[in-house]
């Protein structure tokens, strides 16, 4: 399997990694919609204080903070930040009114950082990209925005200008020397209901200037581009990979992986160091808040895949070239 590009159906609209149809089909949908959201979160205990996102970071290290949900901001000890997914809103909605709302706050905002040369933005799910968040660091830092193909219209509509689309297999030059990949992955995008796979998915490879790779997954079902990802780039130094939103199983897994399954995607991807998300701050399905931390833990064994503290910032070391 090759990384890109992408293909679209006789209708335009994308498909995923192995040809299949992007997501569930009506039948199902209507299923699902039908069974209910489940049982109500239980409000999550404090999240305990954690500090601040570094201004500086050793040589041949990343630093990764936890912002929450599938937002995470990355510093590089060059000063270059990307912040991934970023989303602080109250709500994961068109409207802050309606619509999946926050179990716990943001652990950072915009004004928690005093740089950000890049956003990514990995589809246009409304928990992936957030128009106010957006906004905000436009006018904090102004950073390019980077993301799938077709997604520059979603972007102009919510204000940001400065924008760059990318294909499966298409990079852009960073600041600094780095590199980022957009990369497939086995899920869908839409914004309202007319636009279903009309917008590109995906995940961000980030290439260092000096030999690191850090990944960022975005969502994923579980499928062979994982490990066809990590063959094309000989591995991770770290990997961002969700691990929650997969109940009910029959409908979610054509969009989504368990922690069982997110565990099995860090060996596909030959990642040193997997780090969680999604999960715990927007209820999207059925399981319960703490279940996907519980889960991943309970079967992690001797791999390197930690849970970060919302607002927790992990320190890893990365390759260099010889």
């Amino acid at each position: 399997m090759v990384i890109g590009p992408a293909e679209r159906d006789a209708k335009g609209r994308f498909r995923n990694p192995d040809g299949s149809p992007a997501g569930q089909q009506l039948r199902a949908l209507w299923a699902w919609l039908k069974d209910g959201p489940g049982p109500a979160w239980e409000a999550p205990p404090p999240d305990p204080p954690q500090p601040p996102p570094p201004r500086e970071v050793p040589a041949g290290h990343a630093a990764l903070t936890f912002i929450g949900h599938a937002s995470y901001a990355l510093r590089l000890a060059d000063g270059f930040t990307a912040i991934f997914d970023p989303i602080f809103s109250e709500r994961c909605s068109p409207f802050q009114w309606v619509g999946p709302k926050r179990a716990r706050p943001p652990a950072w905002r915009a004004a928690d950082f005093d740089r950000v040369d890049a956003v990514f933005v990995s589809h246009a799910h409304w928990d992936h990209m957030d128009g106010p968040s957006l906004r905000a660091l436009r006018d904090h830092f102004a950073p390019q925005v980077i993301t799938g193909l077709g997604n520059t219209a979603n972007l102009r509509r919510e204000g940001i200008a400065d924008c760059v689309e990318l294909d499966w297999g298409g990079t852009h030059a960073l600041p600094g020397g780095h590199r980022a990949t957009f990369v497939p992955m086995r899920h869908f995008a839409a914004r309202w209901g007319n636009d279903r796979a009309m917008t590109l998915w995906g995940g961000f490879a980030l290439e260092t200037a000096e030999g690191g790779r850090i990944l960022h997954c975005g969502d994923t079902a579980w499928g062979a581009h994982l490990a066809a990802t990590g063959a094309h780039f000989g591995g991770f130094d770290a990997a961002m990979i969700p691990i929650g939103a997969y109940e009910p199983e029959w409908f979610m897994q054509s969009v989504h992986i368990t922690p069982e399954q997110a565990l099995a995607a860090q060996q596909a991807l030959r990642a040193r160091t997997a780090l969680a998300m999604h999960h715990g701050t927007f209820k999207l399905t059925r399981e319960p808040i703490g279940d996907p931390p519980r889960r991943l833990l309970a079967a992690r064994g001797a791999q390197d895949f930690r849970v970060p503290a919302f607002g927790e910032t992990v320190l890893l070391p990365l390759a260099q070239k010889p």
